[in-house]
């Protein structure tokens, strides 16, 4: 076995990329072999430096890339973000420390930028509490059964003026980003999509072999704006009886309106042959489920955390969202590496906050991670002291950090990367 010394953790170059792919592909138990489509879709978003290796003699063992991205905050504002993805580790290079030291050339990387916090989508959830990170957003997919749901069998098309229309991969480029960005400014946990993501989303980039061309609709209010957009597969089972059993499976659904949304579910259950709509991932209180006159014909079949946040800069993440209430606390924050770690006082109001270093005494004892998951407005400060994760200095500040900190509606991200 080689030492960890003998390891050399890198950025890969363009040269290296079928190479880094390979170790991709073995870590993520996809077939090894590197097919020229998937090549030129790693090429496309390849960014020099972003991209890390660990290499044992010539043979890639361990992947990790990062590339810029901004994350929505509480009440709009976007901050930098280091968006963390593609983390592998080929099975026989397993417990030698190579995740570690990729993640702190990466977050050292990011703090150098001046990112104000790192993202990152958990395949497993023990990992990345040990990096700084926490979760920050959860999701929750829906089944629809379709009879049980109590939709007019003979609806036709929104009844509100507005109107659906499929469209193709080309259309969905030309709407979907100006779409996309109105939804992303208004919802904290969203994050910025590329021209590449579109691409991707509509075919034109295939990162994967397999690809199935999905059906697009377009909502457009009564006035003609558009203001909600699905992406979706059907299935083509039937039953011994020659009924039909298809399932519709939503890639991703954006509405900025509850119309849109409201419109759009309403068509994916109307759709001929349909009995089970999947919604893929929604925020965990969506209104789905209300659209609906039965919503019990909704039903949670998967829930789950989903983006984890690392915060970078405390003082920038602390300022750039917004507050419902007025108070102040001092926060004493333990962290793995550099980053969050210190005293600091937060002092928000509806008006805006301003965070500083303090030497005053701690109100709340909480580590980097639990940070982060308080900070999208998710999680409660209550519930992690109930469960030893935040240690009270003063009598009640839990219940202050909720009242500041907490939001209406939950965050969500709706993007996997």
């Amino acid at each position: 076995m080689n030492r960890r010394a003998d390891i050399d953790v890198r950025p890969v170059t363009e040269a290296e990329l079928p190479e880094w792919t390979r170790a991709l592909n073995t870590g993520f138990l996809r077939e090894p072999a590197v097919g020229e489509a998937q090549l030129a879709a790693r090429r496309a978003q390849f960014v020099p430096g972003r991209s890390l290796g660990a290499f044992d003699g010539g043979r890639c063992v361990a992947t990790l890339r990062s590339f810029a991205q901004e994350l929505t905050a509480v009440g709009g504002a976007v901050v930098p973000a280091d968006a963390v993805s593609n983390v592998t580790v080929t099975p026989t290079h397993r417990r030698r420390g190579l995740l570690s030291r990729m993640m702190a050339h990466d977050l050292a990387a990011a703090r150098e930028r001046g990112d104000v916090v790192a993202t990152l989508i958990a395949a497993e959830y023990p990992i990345y509490g040990r990096y700084g990170f926490g979760p920050a957003t959860t999701m929750a997919e829906w089944t629809v059964d379709v009879p049980r749901a109590g939709l007019d069998p003979r609806w036709a098309g929104p009844r509100d003026g507005g109107r659906i229309d499929l469209v193709d991969g080309e259309e969905v480029r030309r709407l979907g980003p100006g779409l996309h960005e109105r939804l992303r400014r208004a919802q904290p946990g969203a994050v910025s999509r590329t021209e590449l993501w579109w691409r991707s989303a509509t075919g034109a980039v295939r990162f994967e072999p397999s690809w199935t061309e999905p059906f697009h609709a377009v909502y457009r209010s009564a006035d003609g704006e558009v203001e909600g957009m699905v992406s979706y597969v059907a299935d083509d089972t039937w039953n011994d009886a020659k009924q039909p059993l298809n399932t519709a499976t939503v890639k991703w659904l954006i509405g900025v309106t509850p119309a849109a949304e409201r419109a759009l579910w309403h068509y994916l259950c109307s759709i001929d042959w349909i009995v089970r709509v999947k919604s893929g991932g929604r925020a965990p209180d969506d209104l789905l489920p209300h659209f609906l006159p039965d919503p019990r014909a909704a039903r949670i079949t998967t829930q789950a955390d989903w983006l984890w946040v690392r915060i970078l800069d405390v003082v920038r993440a602390l300022e750039a969202r917004t507050y419902g209430g007025s108070g102040a606390l001092v926060l004493e924050v333990a962290d793995p590496s550099p980053g969050a770690g210190g005293r600091w006082l937060l002092e928000a109001s509806p008006d805006g906050a301003s965070c500083t270093p303090t030497t005053r005494g701690a109100d709340l004892v909480l580590g980097a991670g639990e940070l982060a998951s308080l900070w999208l407005g998710d999680e409660s400060a209550v519930r992690l002291a109930a469960l030893g994760r935040v240690r009270e200095e003063r009598t009640g500040a839990a219940r202050t950090a909720d009242a500041l900190l907490r939001t209406p509606r939950r965050p969500w991200c709706p993007d996997m990367f």
